[in-house]
């Protein structure tokens, strides 16, 4: 993972549980919980409360880096880091969420809808986002026509995004999106912000299609699997191009 991060300006990586069912988020119970995780992980120690209930435990930001986060609202769980250095200390943290959050927020499989993993790479970038995108991953695509043809006089939406199955009963999905920022406003007057492109890499798991599938073991393989996709194709086939793009320009 210190190799994701050398090749990106910003490196993360998050999950996310869905939940069937609302939960309850009682005052006891959610202190608990955000205790048992503070104890392995001391600097998780700022909390805040949003609109609708919505509660983030995290680092400060400001003193630590990597910087790790975990979010509780009423129809699901979230966690990540910011700025990961190796597999096993995002693969431990996770793992310990989603061991614990059972017992204290009493969930259950059935209760399950489904679970993702999600590696993002940011690629800072001052110019048109989507004319970089759909030059750099398009260009041999069959709507090239429309993009670089007579009519476009300027290319304002190229944002790919592909998904497969990767089981014959689609239970375990890949997404690959491809996230631009650039505004109409700034194509037209010329003066661009310096917005990040962003790759999203999803591995998701659904329930109630293969039988009981603990949480942990979900984790770890779609974790896996995540790992292996963008080591082999995400960063060669979608980073490392539009990377490449970047500094052609810059």
């Amino acid at each position: 993972m210190s190799q994701f991060g050398a090749i990106c300006d910003d490196f993360y990586v998050s999950s996310r549980l869905y939940l069937k069912l609302d939960m309850g988020l009682e005052r006891e119970t959610v202190l608990h919980f955000f205790d048992r995780i503070r104890k392995e992980y001391p600097a998780l120690c700022k909390l805040r409360r949003r609109e609708n209930n919505v509660l983030f435990l995290e680092e400060d930001a400001d003193e630590r880096s990597p910087r790790r986060w975990l979010r509780l609202d009423t129809g699901s769980l979230r966690f990540g880091q910011f700025g990961p250095e190796n597999t096993n200390d995002v693969f431990r943290f996770g793992e310990l969420i989603l061991t614990q959050a059972p017992y204290h927020l009493s969930f259950s499989d059935i209760d399950f809808d489904h679970l993702e993993v999600i590696f993002g790479f940011d690629l800072e970038y001052r110019g048109n986002h989507d004319a970089l995108v759909a030059e750099t991953l398009l260009g041999d695509h069959a709507g090239t026509g429309m993009l670089f043809g007579d009519s476009a006089a300027h290319i304002i939406d190229a944002q790919p995004y592909f998904g497969i199955a990767m089981t014959p009963d689609c239970d375990i999905q890949a997404y690959v999106e491809v996230k631009s920022r650039t505004t109409t406003f700034e194509v037209r007057s010329g003066s661009f912000e310096g917005e990040p492109i962003s790759v999203f890499l999803t591995m998701r798991k659904y329930w109630g299609v293969d039988g009981p599938v603990s949480l942990d073991d979900a984790y770890r393989t779609l974790f896996e699997k995540a790992d292996t996709l963008a080591t082999d194709l995400i960063v060669p086939n979608f980073v490392n191009p539009l990377a490449t793009a970047i500094a052609s320009r810059s």
